[in-house]
Formats: C-alpha cells, sequence, structure tokens
C-alpha cells in the first residue's frame, strides 16, 4: 500500500510506508546506531537510507548531532501524522489477523525474568506439543512491548497495560517472602528490628510493581545495609543461595531449595498480582484465544503454589 507523505514535493512520486516509517522509527530510537538494534540491521544501511530518503522528498528531516539524530521542524511537522497513518495500517493488520481461524501460525508472548523461565514456559511447551501447526516466541525482557504494534501478541506483568484497547486479565496473585539462607540464619539469627542492623539484605530496582516489595522489606529491616540492586529476581537467588544477604523473593521459586528457608517475620507477606493482556483486535484469533484458556487453566493448577495459604 503507498502513502504520500505530508511534505511539499515537487516531483509527485508516491512514498511507501516503508519510507515514512523509517523517519518515525528514527525519530522515536533518537539515533541510527539505537534505530539499527531495534530493526535489526546496520547503522551505515539506515544511513544511507535517510540520506536517499532526504533527497527523495527535498527535506533534511534530522540534524546529525554526536549524541544522536535532531528532528529539524519539518520532520516534527509530520509525526503526528505518521503516527496515525501507522494506528490506521496496524488497525487494518490486526483486523485482517483476526479473521484467521485456523490453529497455525506464530505467536509471540512476552514475559520477564523467573516468570517466563520457570512458569511461562514450560506452559508454552506444553501448549506447542499440543499444537504442532502453532510456533510460539517467548520474550523475556523487562521492556513493555506495545501490543497495538503486535511487537507480542500476549503479555504476562506485574500491574496494569496502560496502551489503550488491552484487555486485561488477572491470571495469579504470587505471593513473596524474605529468604536466607540457613548458613545466614546461623550467623545472624531470625530477623526483627532490633537487629536488623546486622543484616544485609538484596533488593530488585525501584519499578513501580516493586515498590511494595522493597517497602516492606524496609519497614521490616529498617537499618538493614543495602548491598546489591540489581533488576533480576535470579541475581537476587543467587546472592541468597551463596549466603551473603537476605531478600524478597516468590515462593514459587524459592521454597523447597536446597539450604534455602523463608523467615518467620509476623507480617504478612507481600503480593503481587500477574495480569495476561491482548490487544481486543486480536484475542479472538483462534491459536490466540486457544492459548489464552490453556495458560488460565494453567495457572489455575498453580494456584496454591504461586500463592501458598500458610508459607
Amino acid at each position: 500500500m503507498a502513502f504520500y507523505a505530508a511534505v511539499d514535493l515537487d516531483r509527485g512520486d508516491p512514498m511507501d510506508w516503508e519510507e515514512l516509517h523509517l523517519v518515525q522509527v528514527l525519530a522515536r530510537y533518537g539515533s541510527l546506531s539505537a534505530a539499527a538494534r531495534g530493526l535489526g540491521t546496520s547503522q551505515p544501511t539506515l544511513s544511507r537510507r535517510l540520506d536517499a530518503f532526504e533527497g527523495k522528498c527535498g527535506q533534511k528531516l534530522f540534524e546529525r548531532h554526536p549524541n544522536g539524530l535532531m528532528p529539524t521542524m519539518a520532520c516534527r511537522s509530520i509525526l503526528s501524522a505518521l503516527d496515525e497513518m501507522e494506528a490506521g495500517a496496524l488497525a487494518v493488520e490486526r483486523r485482517l489477523a483476526a479473521q484467521e481461524d485456523d490453529l497455525q501460525g506464530a505467536i509471540t508472548v512476552t514475559s520477564l525474568d523467573w516468570l517466563g523461565d520457570y512458569v511461562i514456559a514450560p506452559m508454552l511447551a506444553r501448549f506447542a506439543a499440543c499444537h504442532p501447526g502453532i510456533t510460539i516466541n517467548l520474550l523475556n525482557d523487562s521492556r513493555r512491548f506495545n501490543l497495538s504494534r503486535r511487537d507480542a501478541d500476549i503479555a504476562f506483568r506485574f500491574g496494569s497495560f496502560d496502551q489503550n484497547d488491552i484487555v486485561e486479565r488477572k491470571v495469579a496473585d504470587i505471593r513473596y517472602g524474605l529468604f536466607a539462607a540457613d548458613s545466614y540464619v546461623d550467623r545472624f539469627g531470625q530477623p526483627s528490628a532490633d537487629n536488623s542492623c546486622t543484616y544485609s539484605v538484596v533488593e530488585l530496582d525501584e519499578a513501580p510493581v516493586r515498590v511494595s516489595l522493597s517497602a516492606w522489606l524496609r519497614e521490616l529491616l529498617p537499618d538493614a545495609r543495602v548491598i546489591l540492586r540489581t533488576n533480576s529476581i535470579r541475581s537476587q537467588l543467587s546472592v541468597v543461595e551463596a549466603g551473603l544477604a537476605v531478600a524478597t523473593l516468590p515462593f514459587f521459586l524459592a521454597a523447597g531449595r536446597p539450604g534455602l528457608r523463608a523467615l518467620v517475620t509476623g507480617t504478612s507477606a507481600p503480593t503481587l498480582p500477574l495480569k495476561l493482556g491482548v490487544h481486543s483486535d486480536v484475542r479472538n484469533i483462534a491459536r490466540i484465544r486457544k492459548l489464552i484458556d490453556f495458560t488460565v487453566a494453567e495457572f489455575s493448577g498453580l494456584r496454591s503454589s504461586l500463592h501458598p495459604a500458610n508459607p
């Protein structure tokens, strides 16, 4: 499908969406190198494409600076129109995809960290084993993939979805607790406000959905020393297993591991709601609907493991 740019063209040559989309992507990423990584291509290739496009439309669209690309006034004047064109093109793509009614094709699922590795991945493998016509791609990444652009078809996430037209459903409550190695407890005893100055902790980065975990830990051990902050639950777990610190960890991951124990805190363990999100235009595609129903049933079967009643 060919689109015309919202710039003054003397030549009247049509521009296709790929040319226009390049401008939008470069403005979004802010540099050739970042855009090349995001698109899976090379910086010289994008530079050549940009030069050719600027020559075609007779407008300079970006100023090159050492720290990246700066959109010119001409570029800024068309970005909102490009966003509208992208939204329209994506809506067409999603609605055409929604007409598919067989269990064939690919599904991209996004999750994060331990949840994707230890919970979601086995679910998806079990589903794929039953449906040989479906290929599933799992992306474990802390980035918030855009479901409207179909960066992913299904997302599992702590916290709510902030994109338009996303249907979300809570699939589980994940209970956390304070965990330490047996050797650590032997050295420092059970935690309390009185002895918290002797404790070391490893914390998760202060992402919005993780604030409740950090706040609970700081209330529990107000004088403990934070020896490491990380964006990975697995990193926390490795530090705890090494007997170097305590951490707030999900029971599903930490409970039952040799040499680890859940510490008695005297307070309610924090719980995070896990939600599934899917764009409203694609949720009834046969293969996506089938996978949603399958994972919901799987999470129901894991309820007692993910949220133990008496940890």
